[in-house]
């Protein structure tokens, strides 16, 4: 009840920026919501459509004594994993690799236990048999370094045939996808970003580890809530008793061994992502580092099926085969069905229907884009919220997004 009258009664101008009179009810909801707890964080949020900037607002608190920039860097957990993808995608529109040829190919050390006919389709979509962390690692400060982990998955066993079933990735995504480009390319997957990515795009802030100098940007929780901080999920590690997180995935046909192997390593207690250590370190599935105008322009260019400006980034062959659907039943992590494409996932709203594509991240953050509405969304913070399958500000914000983009293209708004 708390929460609807803060929400009902908010400042509905309480942010910075600029705002096309359009997408106003955007600007005022992202206002409502983050009004009440501005002094608990901060916030940003981009939008394009139609190839032009329509938002561009942010609110807030970077840290304690410092309040939000238009540049603030921020931790956005798994979205980063659609920024992989799509930098995975622009790899193979200019040839380095191809989805279906055997990653052993590029990488003659994974074929190892049962991998040689594992391929790029298979880790984008979640269906190489990949995601266990909890028990391929003794420590989760091992994650720290990139050349170990490598090594750890050219010699894993998957848990099951790939192709078989799927299985979201939540930690190992980053390893085998940015093994694999690195091999195929023979460069530093730092070097691919600013070569492929960065650089074509103009971004102002997109890192798989943040680099000293940066570190200053990036925006830390006020808040000392332990599961945002230190853990993947709230989820214990060893319960006296099933917790009714444990119940409904048991009640829903999962396994919840399959969730704690997935979601949480060995001695998290010993690592933080929000660390300065666990900022710098290179772990791409889960401690993408971004300003949400460099998520948004990314995804502005997937809106326009690979292009932006007179660059075509993605061909269009590329382009409809990471938008096409992979695996569209519930997988053994995620709560509900994703809708995986390679890399991405479907966009989550409180009921409006898109075929647009994207990731959201364990905190709330999210970026997605929706090519037949020519929309692209990005929301970043640093308020300590975990939720495997998001926050109900990201749905909500996102409905609206869609809705204003059908005030204009439909002359309605609609809520579904």
């Amino acid at each position: 009840m708390n929460n609807i009258k803060e929400y009902l009664f908010a400042n509905t101008e309480h942010y910075q920026g600029q705002v096309d009179e359009r997408f106003i009810d955007l600007a005022k909801q992202f206002s409502r919501m983050q009004d009440a707890r501005a002094e608990q964080g901060g916030a940003a949020l981009v939008v394009y459509f139609q190839g032009q900037k329509v938002v561009d607002i942010y609110t807030g608190k970077k840290s304690a004594t410092e309040n939000w920039q238009a540049d603030t860097l921020s931790m956005c957990y798994s979205t980063g994993k659609g920024v992989l993808s799509t930098l995975a995608h622009i790899l193979v529109s200019e040839g380095f690799l191809a989805y279906d040829v055997p990653v052993a190919h590029y990488w003659p050390e994974f074929a190892q236990n049962g991998k040689a006919q594992i391929t790029l389709r298979h880790m984008l979509s979640h269906q190489s048999g990949l995601y266990d962390i909890r028990n391929l690692i003794a420590d989760a400060s091992e994650m720290a370094d990139w050349n170990h982990m490598l090594d750890v998955f050219a010699q894993a066993k998957p848990r099951f045939a790939a192709a078989t079933d799927a299985a979201y990735q939540p930690l190992t995504f980053g390893w085998q996808v940015g093994g694999v480009l690195e091999k195929a390319t023979g460069k530093a997957l730092s070097d691919l970003m600013q070569q492929y990515l960065v650089q074509p795009l103009q971004l102002d802030g997109a890192y798989f580890g943040v680099t000293a100098a940066e570190l200053a940007r990036v925006a830390r929780p006020l808040s000392k809530v332990k599961t945002a901080s230190n853990q993947l999920s709230p989820v214990k590690l060893k319960p006296k008793k099933a917790s009714p997180l444990d119940k409904l995935i048991e009640w829903s046909g999962q396994d919840p061994k399959d969730f704690q192997d997935a979601m949480i390593p060995k001695g998290m207690k010993n690592f933080s992502f929000l660390s300065d250590e666990g900022l710098k370190a290179v772990i791409p599935a889960a401690n993408g580092v971004f300003t949400a105008n460099s998520l948004a322009k990314i995804y502005a260019m997937l809106a326009n099926e690979g292009k932006v400006g007179d660059q075509q980034l993605i061909r269009p062959e590329i382009f409809t085969a990471l938008s096409t659907i992979q695996y569209k039943k519930r997988d053994r992590i995620m709560p509900l069905a994703m809708h995986w494409r390679m890399g991405y996932h479907r966009v989550l709203t409180l009921g409006k229907s898109s075929n647009g594509f994207g990731h959201m991240g364990f905190n709330g953050s999210a970026a997605w884009c929706d090519p037949e509405r020519h929309l692209s969304f990005a929301y970043t913070h640093n308020f300590p919220t975990t939720s495997i399958a998001g926050d109900y500000r990201l749905w909500g914000l996102s409905q609206e997004a869609l809705r204003c983009a059908d005030m204009r293209l439909k002359g309605r708004k609609g809520w579904f």
